[in-house]
């Protein structure tokens, strides 16, 4: 800006000595010099504005390339057997897991076997594939290679709105729908009061609920803002013990909460979901100390696979490292 001024203003004067020029043409050339800050300030605006805009038509462009979710199964609806899985019994065979057919493997080769009824921990640093082993029981991510069997039967040849239907998560950003109490716990409609009541007396959440107006049909306000954070978990603990899922996972559902109420929430799982396989994906170590089986993993693949007590007597074990390192 300083620089055209500059030039306009010796550019004038110089004229005006040997052109004659006018005062009053000098004068306007100077201050339509000065006027250019104006309209640099108004391009700059509107380039910038034009940048934010189009930040929108590259996302809708990105969703435009994404390929659709393939919700057909090579079996039928009428050929999944009435409440499947009945056991909860998981075997990972050969499984390799990546986010892109362009990006590299974050699961690679991993087996493991978690028989019905138990209790699986699953533990890691930040990147080890910890949470990527959540999502592939669900179909979120690309199984390149590899299965999941589930009661006998391969999830890759599920319809996927049955798959996720008969599995229950918990995550660690409890998820909770504007609308009332009895939708958020029953959004099929299947199950009876009674058992609403239930579930809620388990998550210890029913004195709550009955001194709110209108008991089960109290409003829940977008994204459970009337209830603190442990409840909405202990909402979402409630919700999976409705469905009868015979497989829970919690994807470091404790991480966003405080020590007393992941307490609660630890002791519900344990009696509530006692008879079911319970997955969890451990954000503090301690958290899975009494599981039946402990999975280690480190760069997508399985470190350590024991019994938590098993791996906590080798000193040299990196389980027994995290356990020292949580104290």
């Amino acid at each position: 800006m300083s620089c055209v001024v500059l030039v306009a203003a010796v550019a004038s004067i110089t004229n005006s000595l040997y052109n004659q020029l006018s005062t009053g043409l000098v004068g306007l050339g100077l201050t339509y010099a000065l006027m250019v800050s104006n309209y640099m300030n108004w391009m700059v605006r509107n380039l910038a504005d034009m940048e934010v805009q189009l930040g929108s038509v590259k996302r809708i462009n990105g969703l435009l390339k994404t390929e659709p979710e393939n919700y057909e199964g090579l079996l039928t609806v009428s050929q999944v057997p009435d409440g499947w899985p009945r056991e909860g019994e998981i075997k990972i065979q050969n499984l390799s897991v990546r986010y892109d057919t362009t990006l590299k493997p974050v699961l690679k080769n991993v087996n493991a076997h978690v028989s019905p009824g138990q209790k699986v921990g699953i533990c890691g640093r930040t990147g080890s594939g910890k949470s990527s082993f959540s999502l592939a029981f669900f179909r979120m991510v690309d199984m390149f290679e590899g299965r999941i069997v589930i009661d006998n039967i391969d999830i890759s040849k599920l319809p996927l709105q049955t798959l996720r239907s008969r599995l229950s998560i918990i995550l660690q950003d409890p998820i909770l729908f504007s609308g009332t109490i009895r939708f958020n716990l029953d959004p099929e409609v299947k199950a009876t009061d009674e058992m609403l009541w239930e579930a809620l007396e388990i998550a210890q959440l029913k004195p709550v609920v009955k001194s709110l107006p209108g008991g089960l049909d109290a409003t829940v306000t977008e994204g459970g803002e009337n209830f603190s954070q442990g409840q909405r978990q202990l909402f979402c603990l409630a919700r999976a013990f409705v469905r009868k899922s015979s497989i829970l996972i919690m994807d470091e559902a404790t991480a966003s909460i405080d020590m007393a109420t992941e307490s609660i929430l630890q002791k519900v799982v344990m009696t509530a979901f006692a008879d079911r396989t319970v997955v969890t994906i451990a954000h503090r170590v301690h958290t899975i100390l009494n599981a039946d089986l402990v999975i280690v993993m480190k760069r997508g693949i399985i470190l350590e696979y024991d019994r938590p007590q098993a791996l906590l007597d080798k000193e040299d074990s990196v389980f027994a490292s995290f356990v020292r390192a949580d104290k």
